[in-house]
């Protein structure tokens, strides 16, 4: 049964997004002076899982373009909008899913891209939230695969703040952006309910960790309006 999705009109769309979106990030972020810090994940033998916080999505789409890094895609329309700008920067092309939609299949989807030593990017905190709370999904992915788990802490001054519920961030021309790789965690293959929670909180709280001390090396203190100011 065809659906609205289908129509050539929806597709023509999905596709001029996925040029247009593409080119903004390309264009912005080559203005951008990108400090990196860390082990970096590229470099790491076996399958890895990097986490990053939903906010900084702009950030990671520069960052990681052209190295085929594989990211959950959500089914939603917003999802077909955002696959379509991450394939035209070169990233793979993903099993599409959610934690409210085609979850089981996503998550094998994953496993195996990753045991094939495929880098798997995850937002953590996505899709709706709440903002900068880990969910155990990405715990999961990372033990049944026999990944390390990679937290990626993201800073950026100038920047944009949307007013979604993640507060997406978005540097503005020539921002100082700062990426810090935190260490490489190698989780156990066989995890109890207990086990998952307890990772899950410690990924949490090492990416807050990383994140403030990024925030703090660009002189920025909590976001308080749109416009990220330094801290007084």
């Amino acid at each position: 049964m065809r659906t609205p999705r289908d129509s050539l009109r929806y597709r023509l769309r999905v596709r001029l997004v996925g040029l247009l979106g593409a080119a903004f990030i390309r264009g912005l972020g080559c203005t951008w002076r990108v400090t990196t810090v860390g082990p970096d994940p590229f470099a790491l033998e076996g399958p890895a899982v990097g986490a990053i916080w939903h906010e900084a999505l702009f950030v990671a789409a520069w960052r990681w373009r052209g190295r085929g890094v594989a990211v959950p895609v959500s089914r939603s329309r917003d999802g077909d909008l955002i696959d379509a700008v991450l394939v035209r920067l070169g990233f793979a092309a993903s099993p599409r899913g959610s934690s409210s939609r085609g979850a089981s299949g996503l998550l094998l989807g994953m496993i195996r891209s990753a045991r094939a030593g495929q880098l798997i990017a995850v937002l953590p905190d996505g899709p709706r939230g709440p903002r900068r709370r880990a969910k155990p999904g990405i715990v999961a992915l990372a033990s049944a695969a026999g990944a390390a788990l990679v937290p990626v802490a993201v800073a950026a001054r100038p920047c944009f703040r949307f007013g979604s519920w993640d507060r997406t961030m978005l540097p503005l021309p020539f921002a100082r952006v700062r990426c810090v790789y935190g260490a490489p965690v190698r989780l156990p293959k066989r995890s109890d309910d207990a086990d998952v929670e307890r990772w899950r909180a410690e990924l949490e709280a090492t990416l807050e960790r990383l994140t403030d001390a990024a925030e703090r090396e660009l002189g920025l203190g909590p976001a308080a309006s749109a416009l990220e100011e330094p801290r007084p």
